[in-house]
């Protein structure tokens, strides 16, 4: 009996297990209010239904979430990521428009060259102003997030810029192996963020800049270039989720690319279990964050929630699921649970002293 209780406990006071929960659970809310939104089909020989859309939209969440979570282990934030998605799309859109045969894969591909350099060196110039110059990362990033929109704006002109390249609406669109190809490619990004942060000493590395930079210093870790680091990665990721939501629209708006993905990114990284406070980073968890995200946003659009309301209900759920995976709260929801008021004792009636 104590051997089941012990495997109870330490399986619900696993990291994922909360936040694992709360998917499955609206899963389930979403099967009963609507009995076929588990349902998959084949056509064309492509898988098509709501779950696989979940996977595919929630690509560029998660490749968005990836970077966070490196900057965010480091003890900083990156606010910048949603500009940055926009201006990687409205380089590479405005520069596949401007050719005379827009589906030739060589001009795809320095399409994507040419707007991955400049997400980098965007990246690179927020690394520059936190690592080097020592500015505070909110608001160094907090410049980059006003000025990148405007950024965006001027290589667009204002304007919404559209393609009709099917390779490029392939990034958002294509199909691998009957799966969207935007599965594949943020299951490559994981992958590769993985191993680079796991099976190397960089993950430790920045793990130990995000405890303590000065005690890393110390031990002769250069903590400057690893904050660099990981803005440039931070830009790198963002970069790609622009591409993919470009393509899924084929074209380019400097105004609504990637608005408020920064903030969305942030709380998958906090559901995810990784700490605002800097430290240690769970990439799965941060993947299941962007999944319950995704989740519950289709949920708000399939339950016919108006978009008025839609930001607060999302809001709402995000705050339960925090404050559930919080070992904090659960301990002290416990400790409430379990604590029971004291029996009343009456006290011993004396024998009554017989005079002698």
């Amino acid at each position: 009996m104590n051997d089941v209780r012990s495997r109870y406990r330490a399986l619900i006071g696993h990291r994922l297990f909360w936040p694992a929960a709360v998917l499955v659970l609206m899963l389930a809310a979403n099967t009963i209010y609507r009995p076929g939104f588990l349902a998959i089909e084949v056509k064309d020989g492509h898988l098509y239904g709501t779950p696989i859309d979940i996977l595919r939209l929630s690509a560029p969440l998660i490749l968005v979430a990836l970077g966070m979570t490196l900057v965010i282990s480091t003890g900083g934030i990156d606010l910048s990521v949603g500009s940055l998605c926009a201006i990687s799309g409205a380089v590479a859109c405005v520069y596949i428009s401007g050719q005379p045969d827009q589906n030739s894969l060589v001009t795809v591909l320095t399409a994507l060259a040419l707007a991955l350099g400049v997400a980098l060196a965007l990246g690179a110039w927020n690394g520059v102003l936190v690592a080097v110059i020592g500015i505070q990362p909110i608001i160094a990033t907090l410049i980059l997030m006003v000025a990148g929109r405007g950024l965006a704006q001027l290589i667009t002109e204002g304007q919404i810029v559209t393609v009709n390249s099917g390779p490029y609406r392939a990034i958002g669109l294509g199909h691998l192996l009957t799966l969207p190809l935007a599965i594949f490619i943020a299951l490559a990004a994981a992958l590769l963020v993985a191993v680079f942060t796991r099976r190397t000493a960089l993950g430790m590395i920045i793990e130990s800049v995000g405890g303590n930079a000065e005690a890393s210093r110390l031990a002769g870790i250069r903590s400057g270039r690893v904050i660099f680091l990981v803005y440039v990665i931070s830009a790198g990721c963002a970069a790609v989720a622009g591409f993919m939501m470009t393509a899924n629209v084929s074209s380019a708006d400097g105004n609504a690319a990637g608005l408020w993905v920064e903030l969305d990114a942030i709380l998958a990284v906090v559901i995810g279990g990784t700490s605002l406070a800097g430290g240690r980073f769970f990439l799965s968890g941060t993947i299941l964050g962007a999944l319950i995200i995704q989740t519950l946003t289709t949920s708000v659009y399939a339950m016919n929630i108006s978009p008025q309301t839609a930001l607060l209900f999302k809001a709402v759920v995000v705050i339960a699921v925090c404050l559930v995976q919080a070992p904090a709260f659960r301990a002290k929801f416990s400790r409430r649970r379990n604590t029971t008021p004291p029996r009343p004792t009456t006290p011993k009636r004396q024998k009554e002293q017989v005079p002698a």
